[in-house]
């Protein structure tokens, strides 16, 4: 097998928002395997974001990563200016970052409303705006990363759920306006997942537990799944997929 088509990505750049660790952890390594340069952000842990960068840089792809709140319109515009300048160009937006207070509707304030907005809608559609000139020509691809709370109730989850909703909204209507373009847009909605964010939500034992009892597949999902899926978006084979939220759950919602 050629170095070609074990890289299919070499030479391809990916920006992943929120990729120290979990799923877009996950993603990042897939496309780096591919030969995928990384662009990441994070926004607390240096550290978290070092191990990340080594574990990166042994798939021999540049790497840059870069702290950052993507609910900031200015911090999103220096991101891109940076990909600007160290890649020319750019081919894949995974927009994993998200963030909202786990409260009820009620009980929201209107600080805290906003800010779930920003950082998990807001902040893909400014990434469109300022990635689409760098895909010009290159049949990029833009890629949500969403969840079960979009379409079902979940307790305390509305900030989020409303939020992952209008960004599954956003994703079909730029793969309409982007689809002529020869730029694919679409959403993984994941189901419970087993990563350190999950696991430090109060009860997470009892929602896991829940959650992998009513799988059909038997199991919770790893963040490797979902990885597989968003890499199998960015490729070629793909490209038929137009405006479309895949379910990746076990068949967890397929029963009532």
């Amino acid at each position: 097998m050629t170095i070609e088509k074990r890289k299919p990505f070499k030479g391809k750049t990916a920006f992943i928002s929120g990729a120290t660790r979990g799923i877009g952890l996950a993603i990042a390594e897939k496309l780096a395997q591919r030969g995928a340069n990384i662009v990441f952000t994070y926004l607390r842990s240096r550290s978290d974001a070092a191990k990340a960068e080594e574990k990166l840089l042994a798939h021999n792809v540049r790497v840059l990563s870069l702290r950052a709140n993507m609910g900031n319109v200015e911090q999103v515009q220096k991101i891109f200016e940076l990909i600007k300048n160290e890649f020319g160009h750019l081919d894949f937006i995974i927009h994993n970052a998200a963030t909202g207070d786990l409260k009820p509707a009620l009980d929201l304030t209107m600080d805290e409303w906003q800010r779930t907005l920003d950082i998990n809608t807001r902040a893909l559609l400014l990434c469109a705006q300022l990635g689409v000139p760098l895909m010009r020509g290159r049949h990029g691809r833009i890629i949500g990363i969403s969840s079960h709370g979009s379409q079902r109730c979940l307790l305390e989850y509305s900030a989020v759920g409303v939020a992952k909703a209008a960004m599954e909204a956003l994703c079909r209507y730029l793969a309409l306006e982007l689809a002529p373009k020869g730029i694919g847009v679409n959403v993984v909605m994941a189901g419970t997942t087993d990563t350190q964010s999950l696991r430090g939500i109060p009860g997470h034992e009892v929602m896991l537990h829940a959650a992998k009892s009513r799988t059909p597949a038997g199991r919770i999902g790893h963040p490797e799944d979902i990885a597989n899926i968003v890499t199998f978006l960015c490729g070629d084979e793909s490209k038929w997929i137009v405006g479309q939220t895949i379910i990746a759950d076990g068949g967890y919602s397929l029963l009532a």
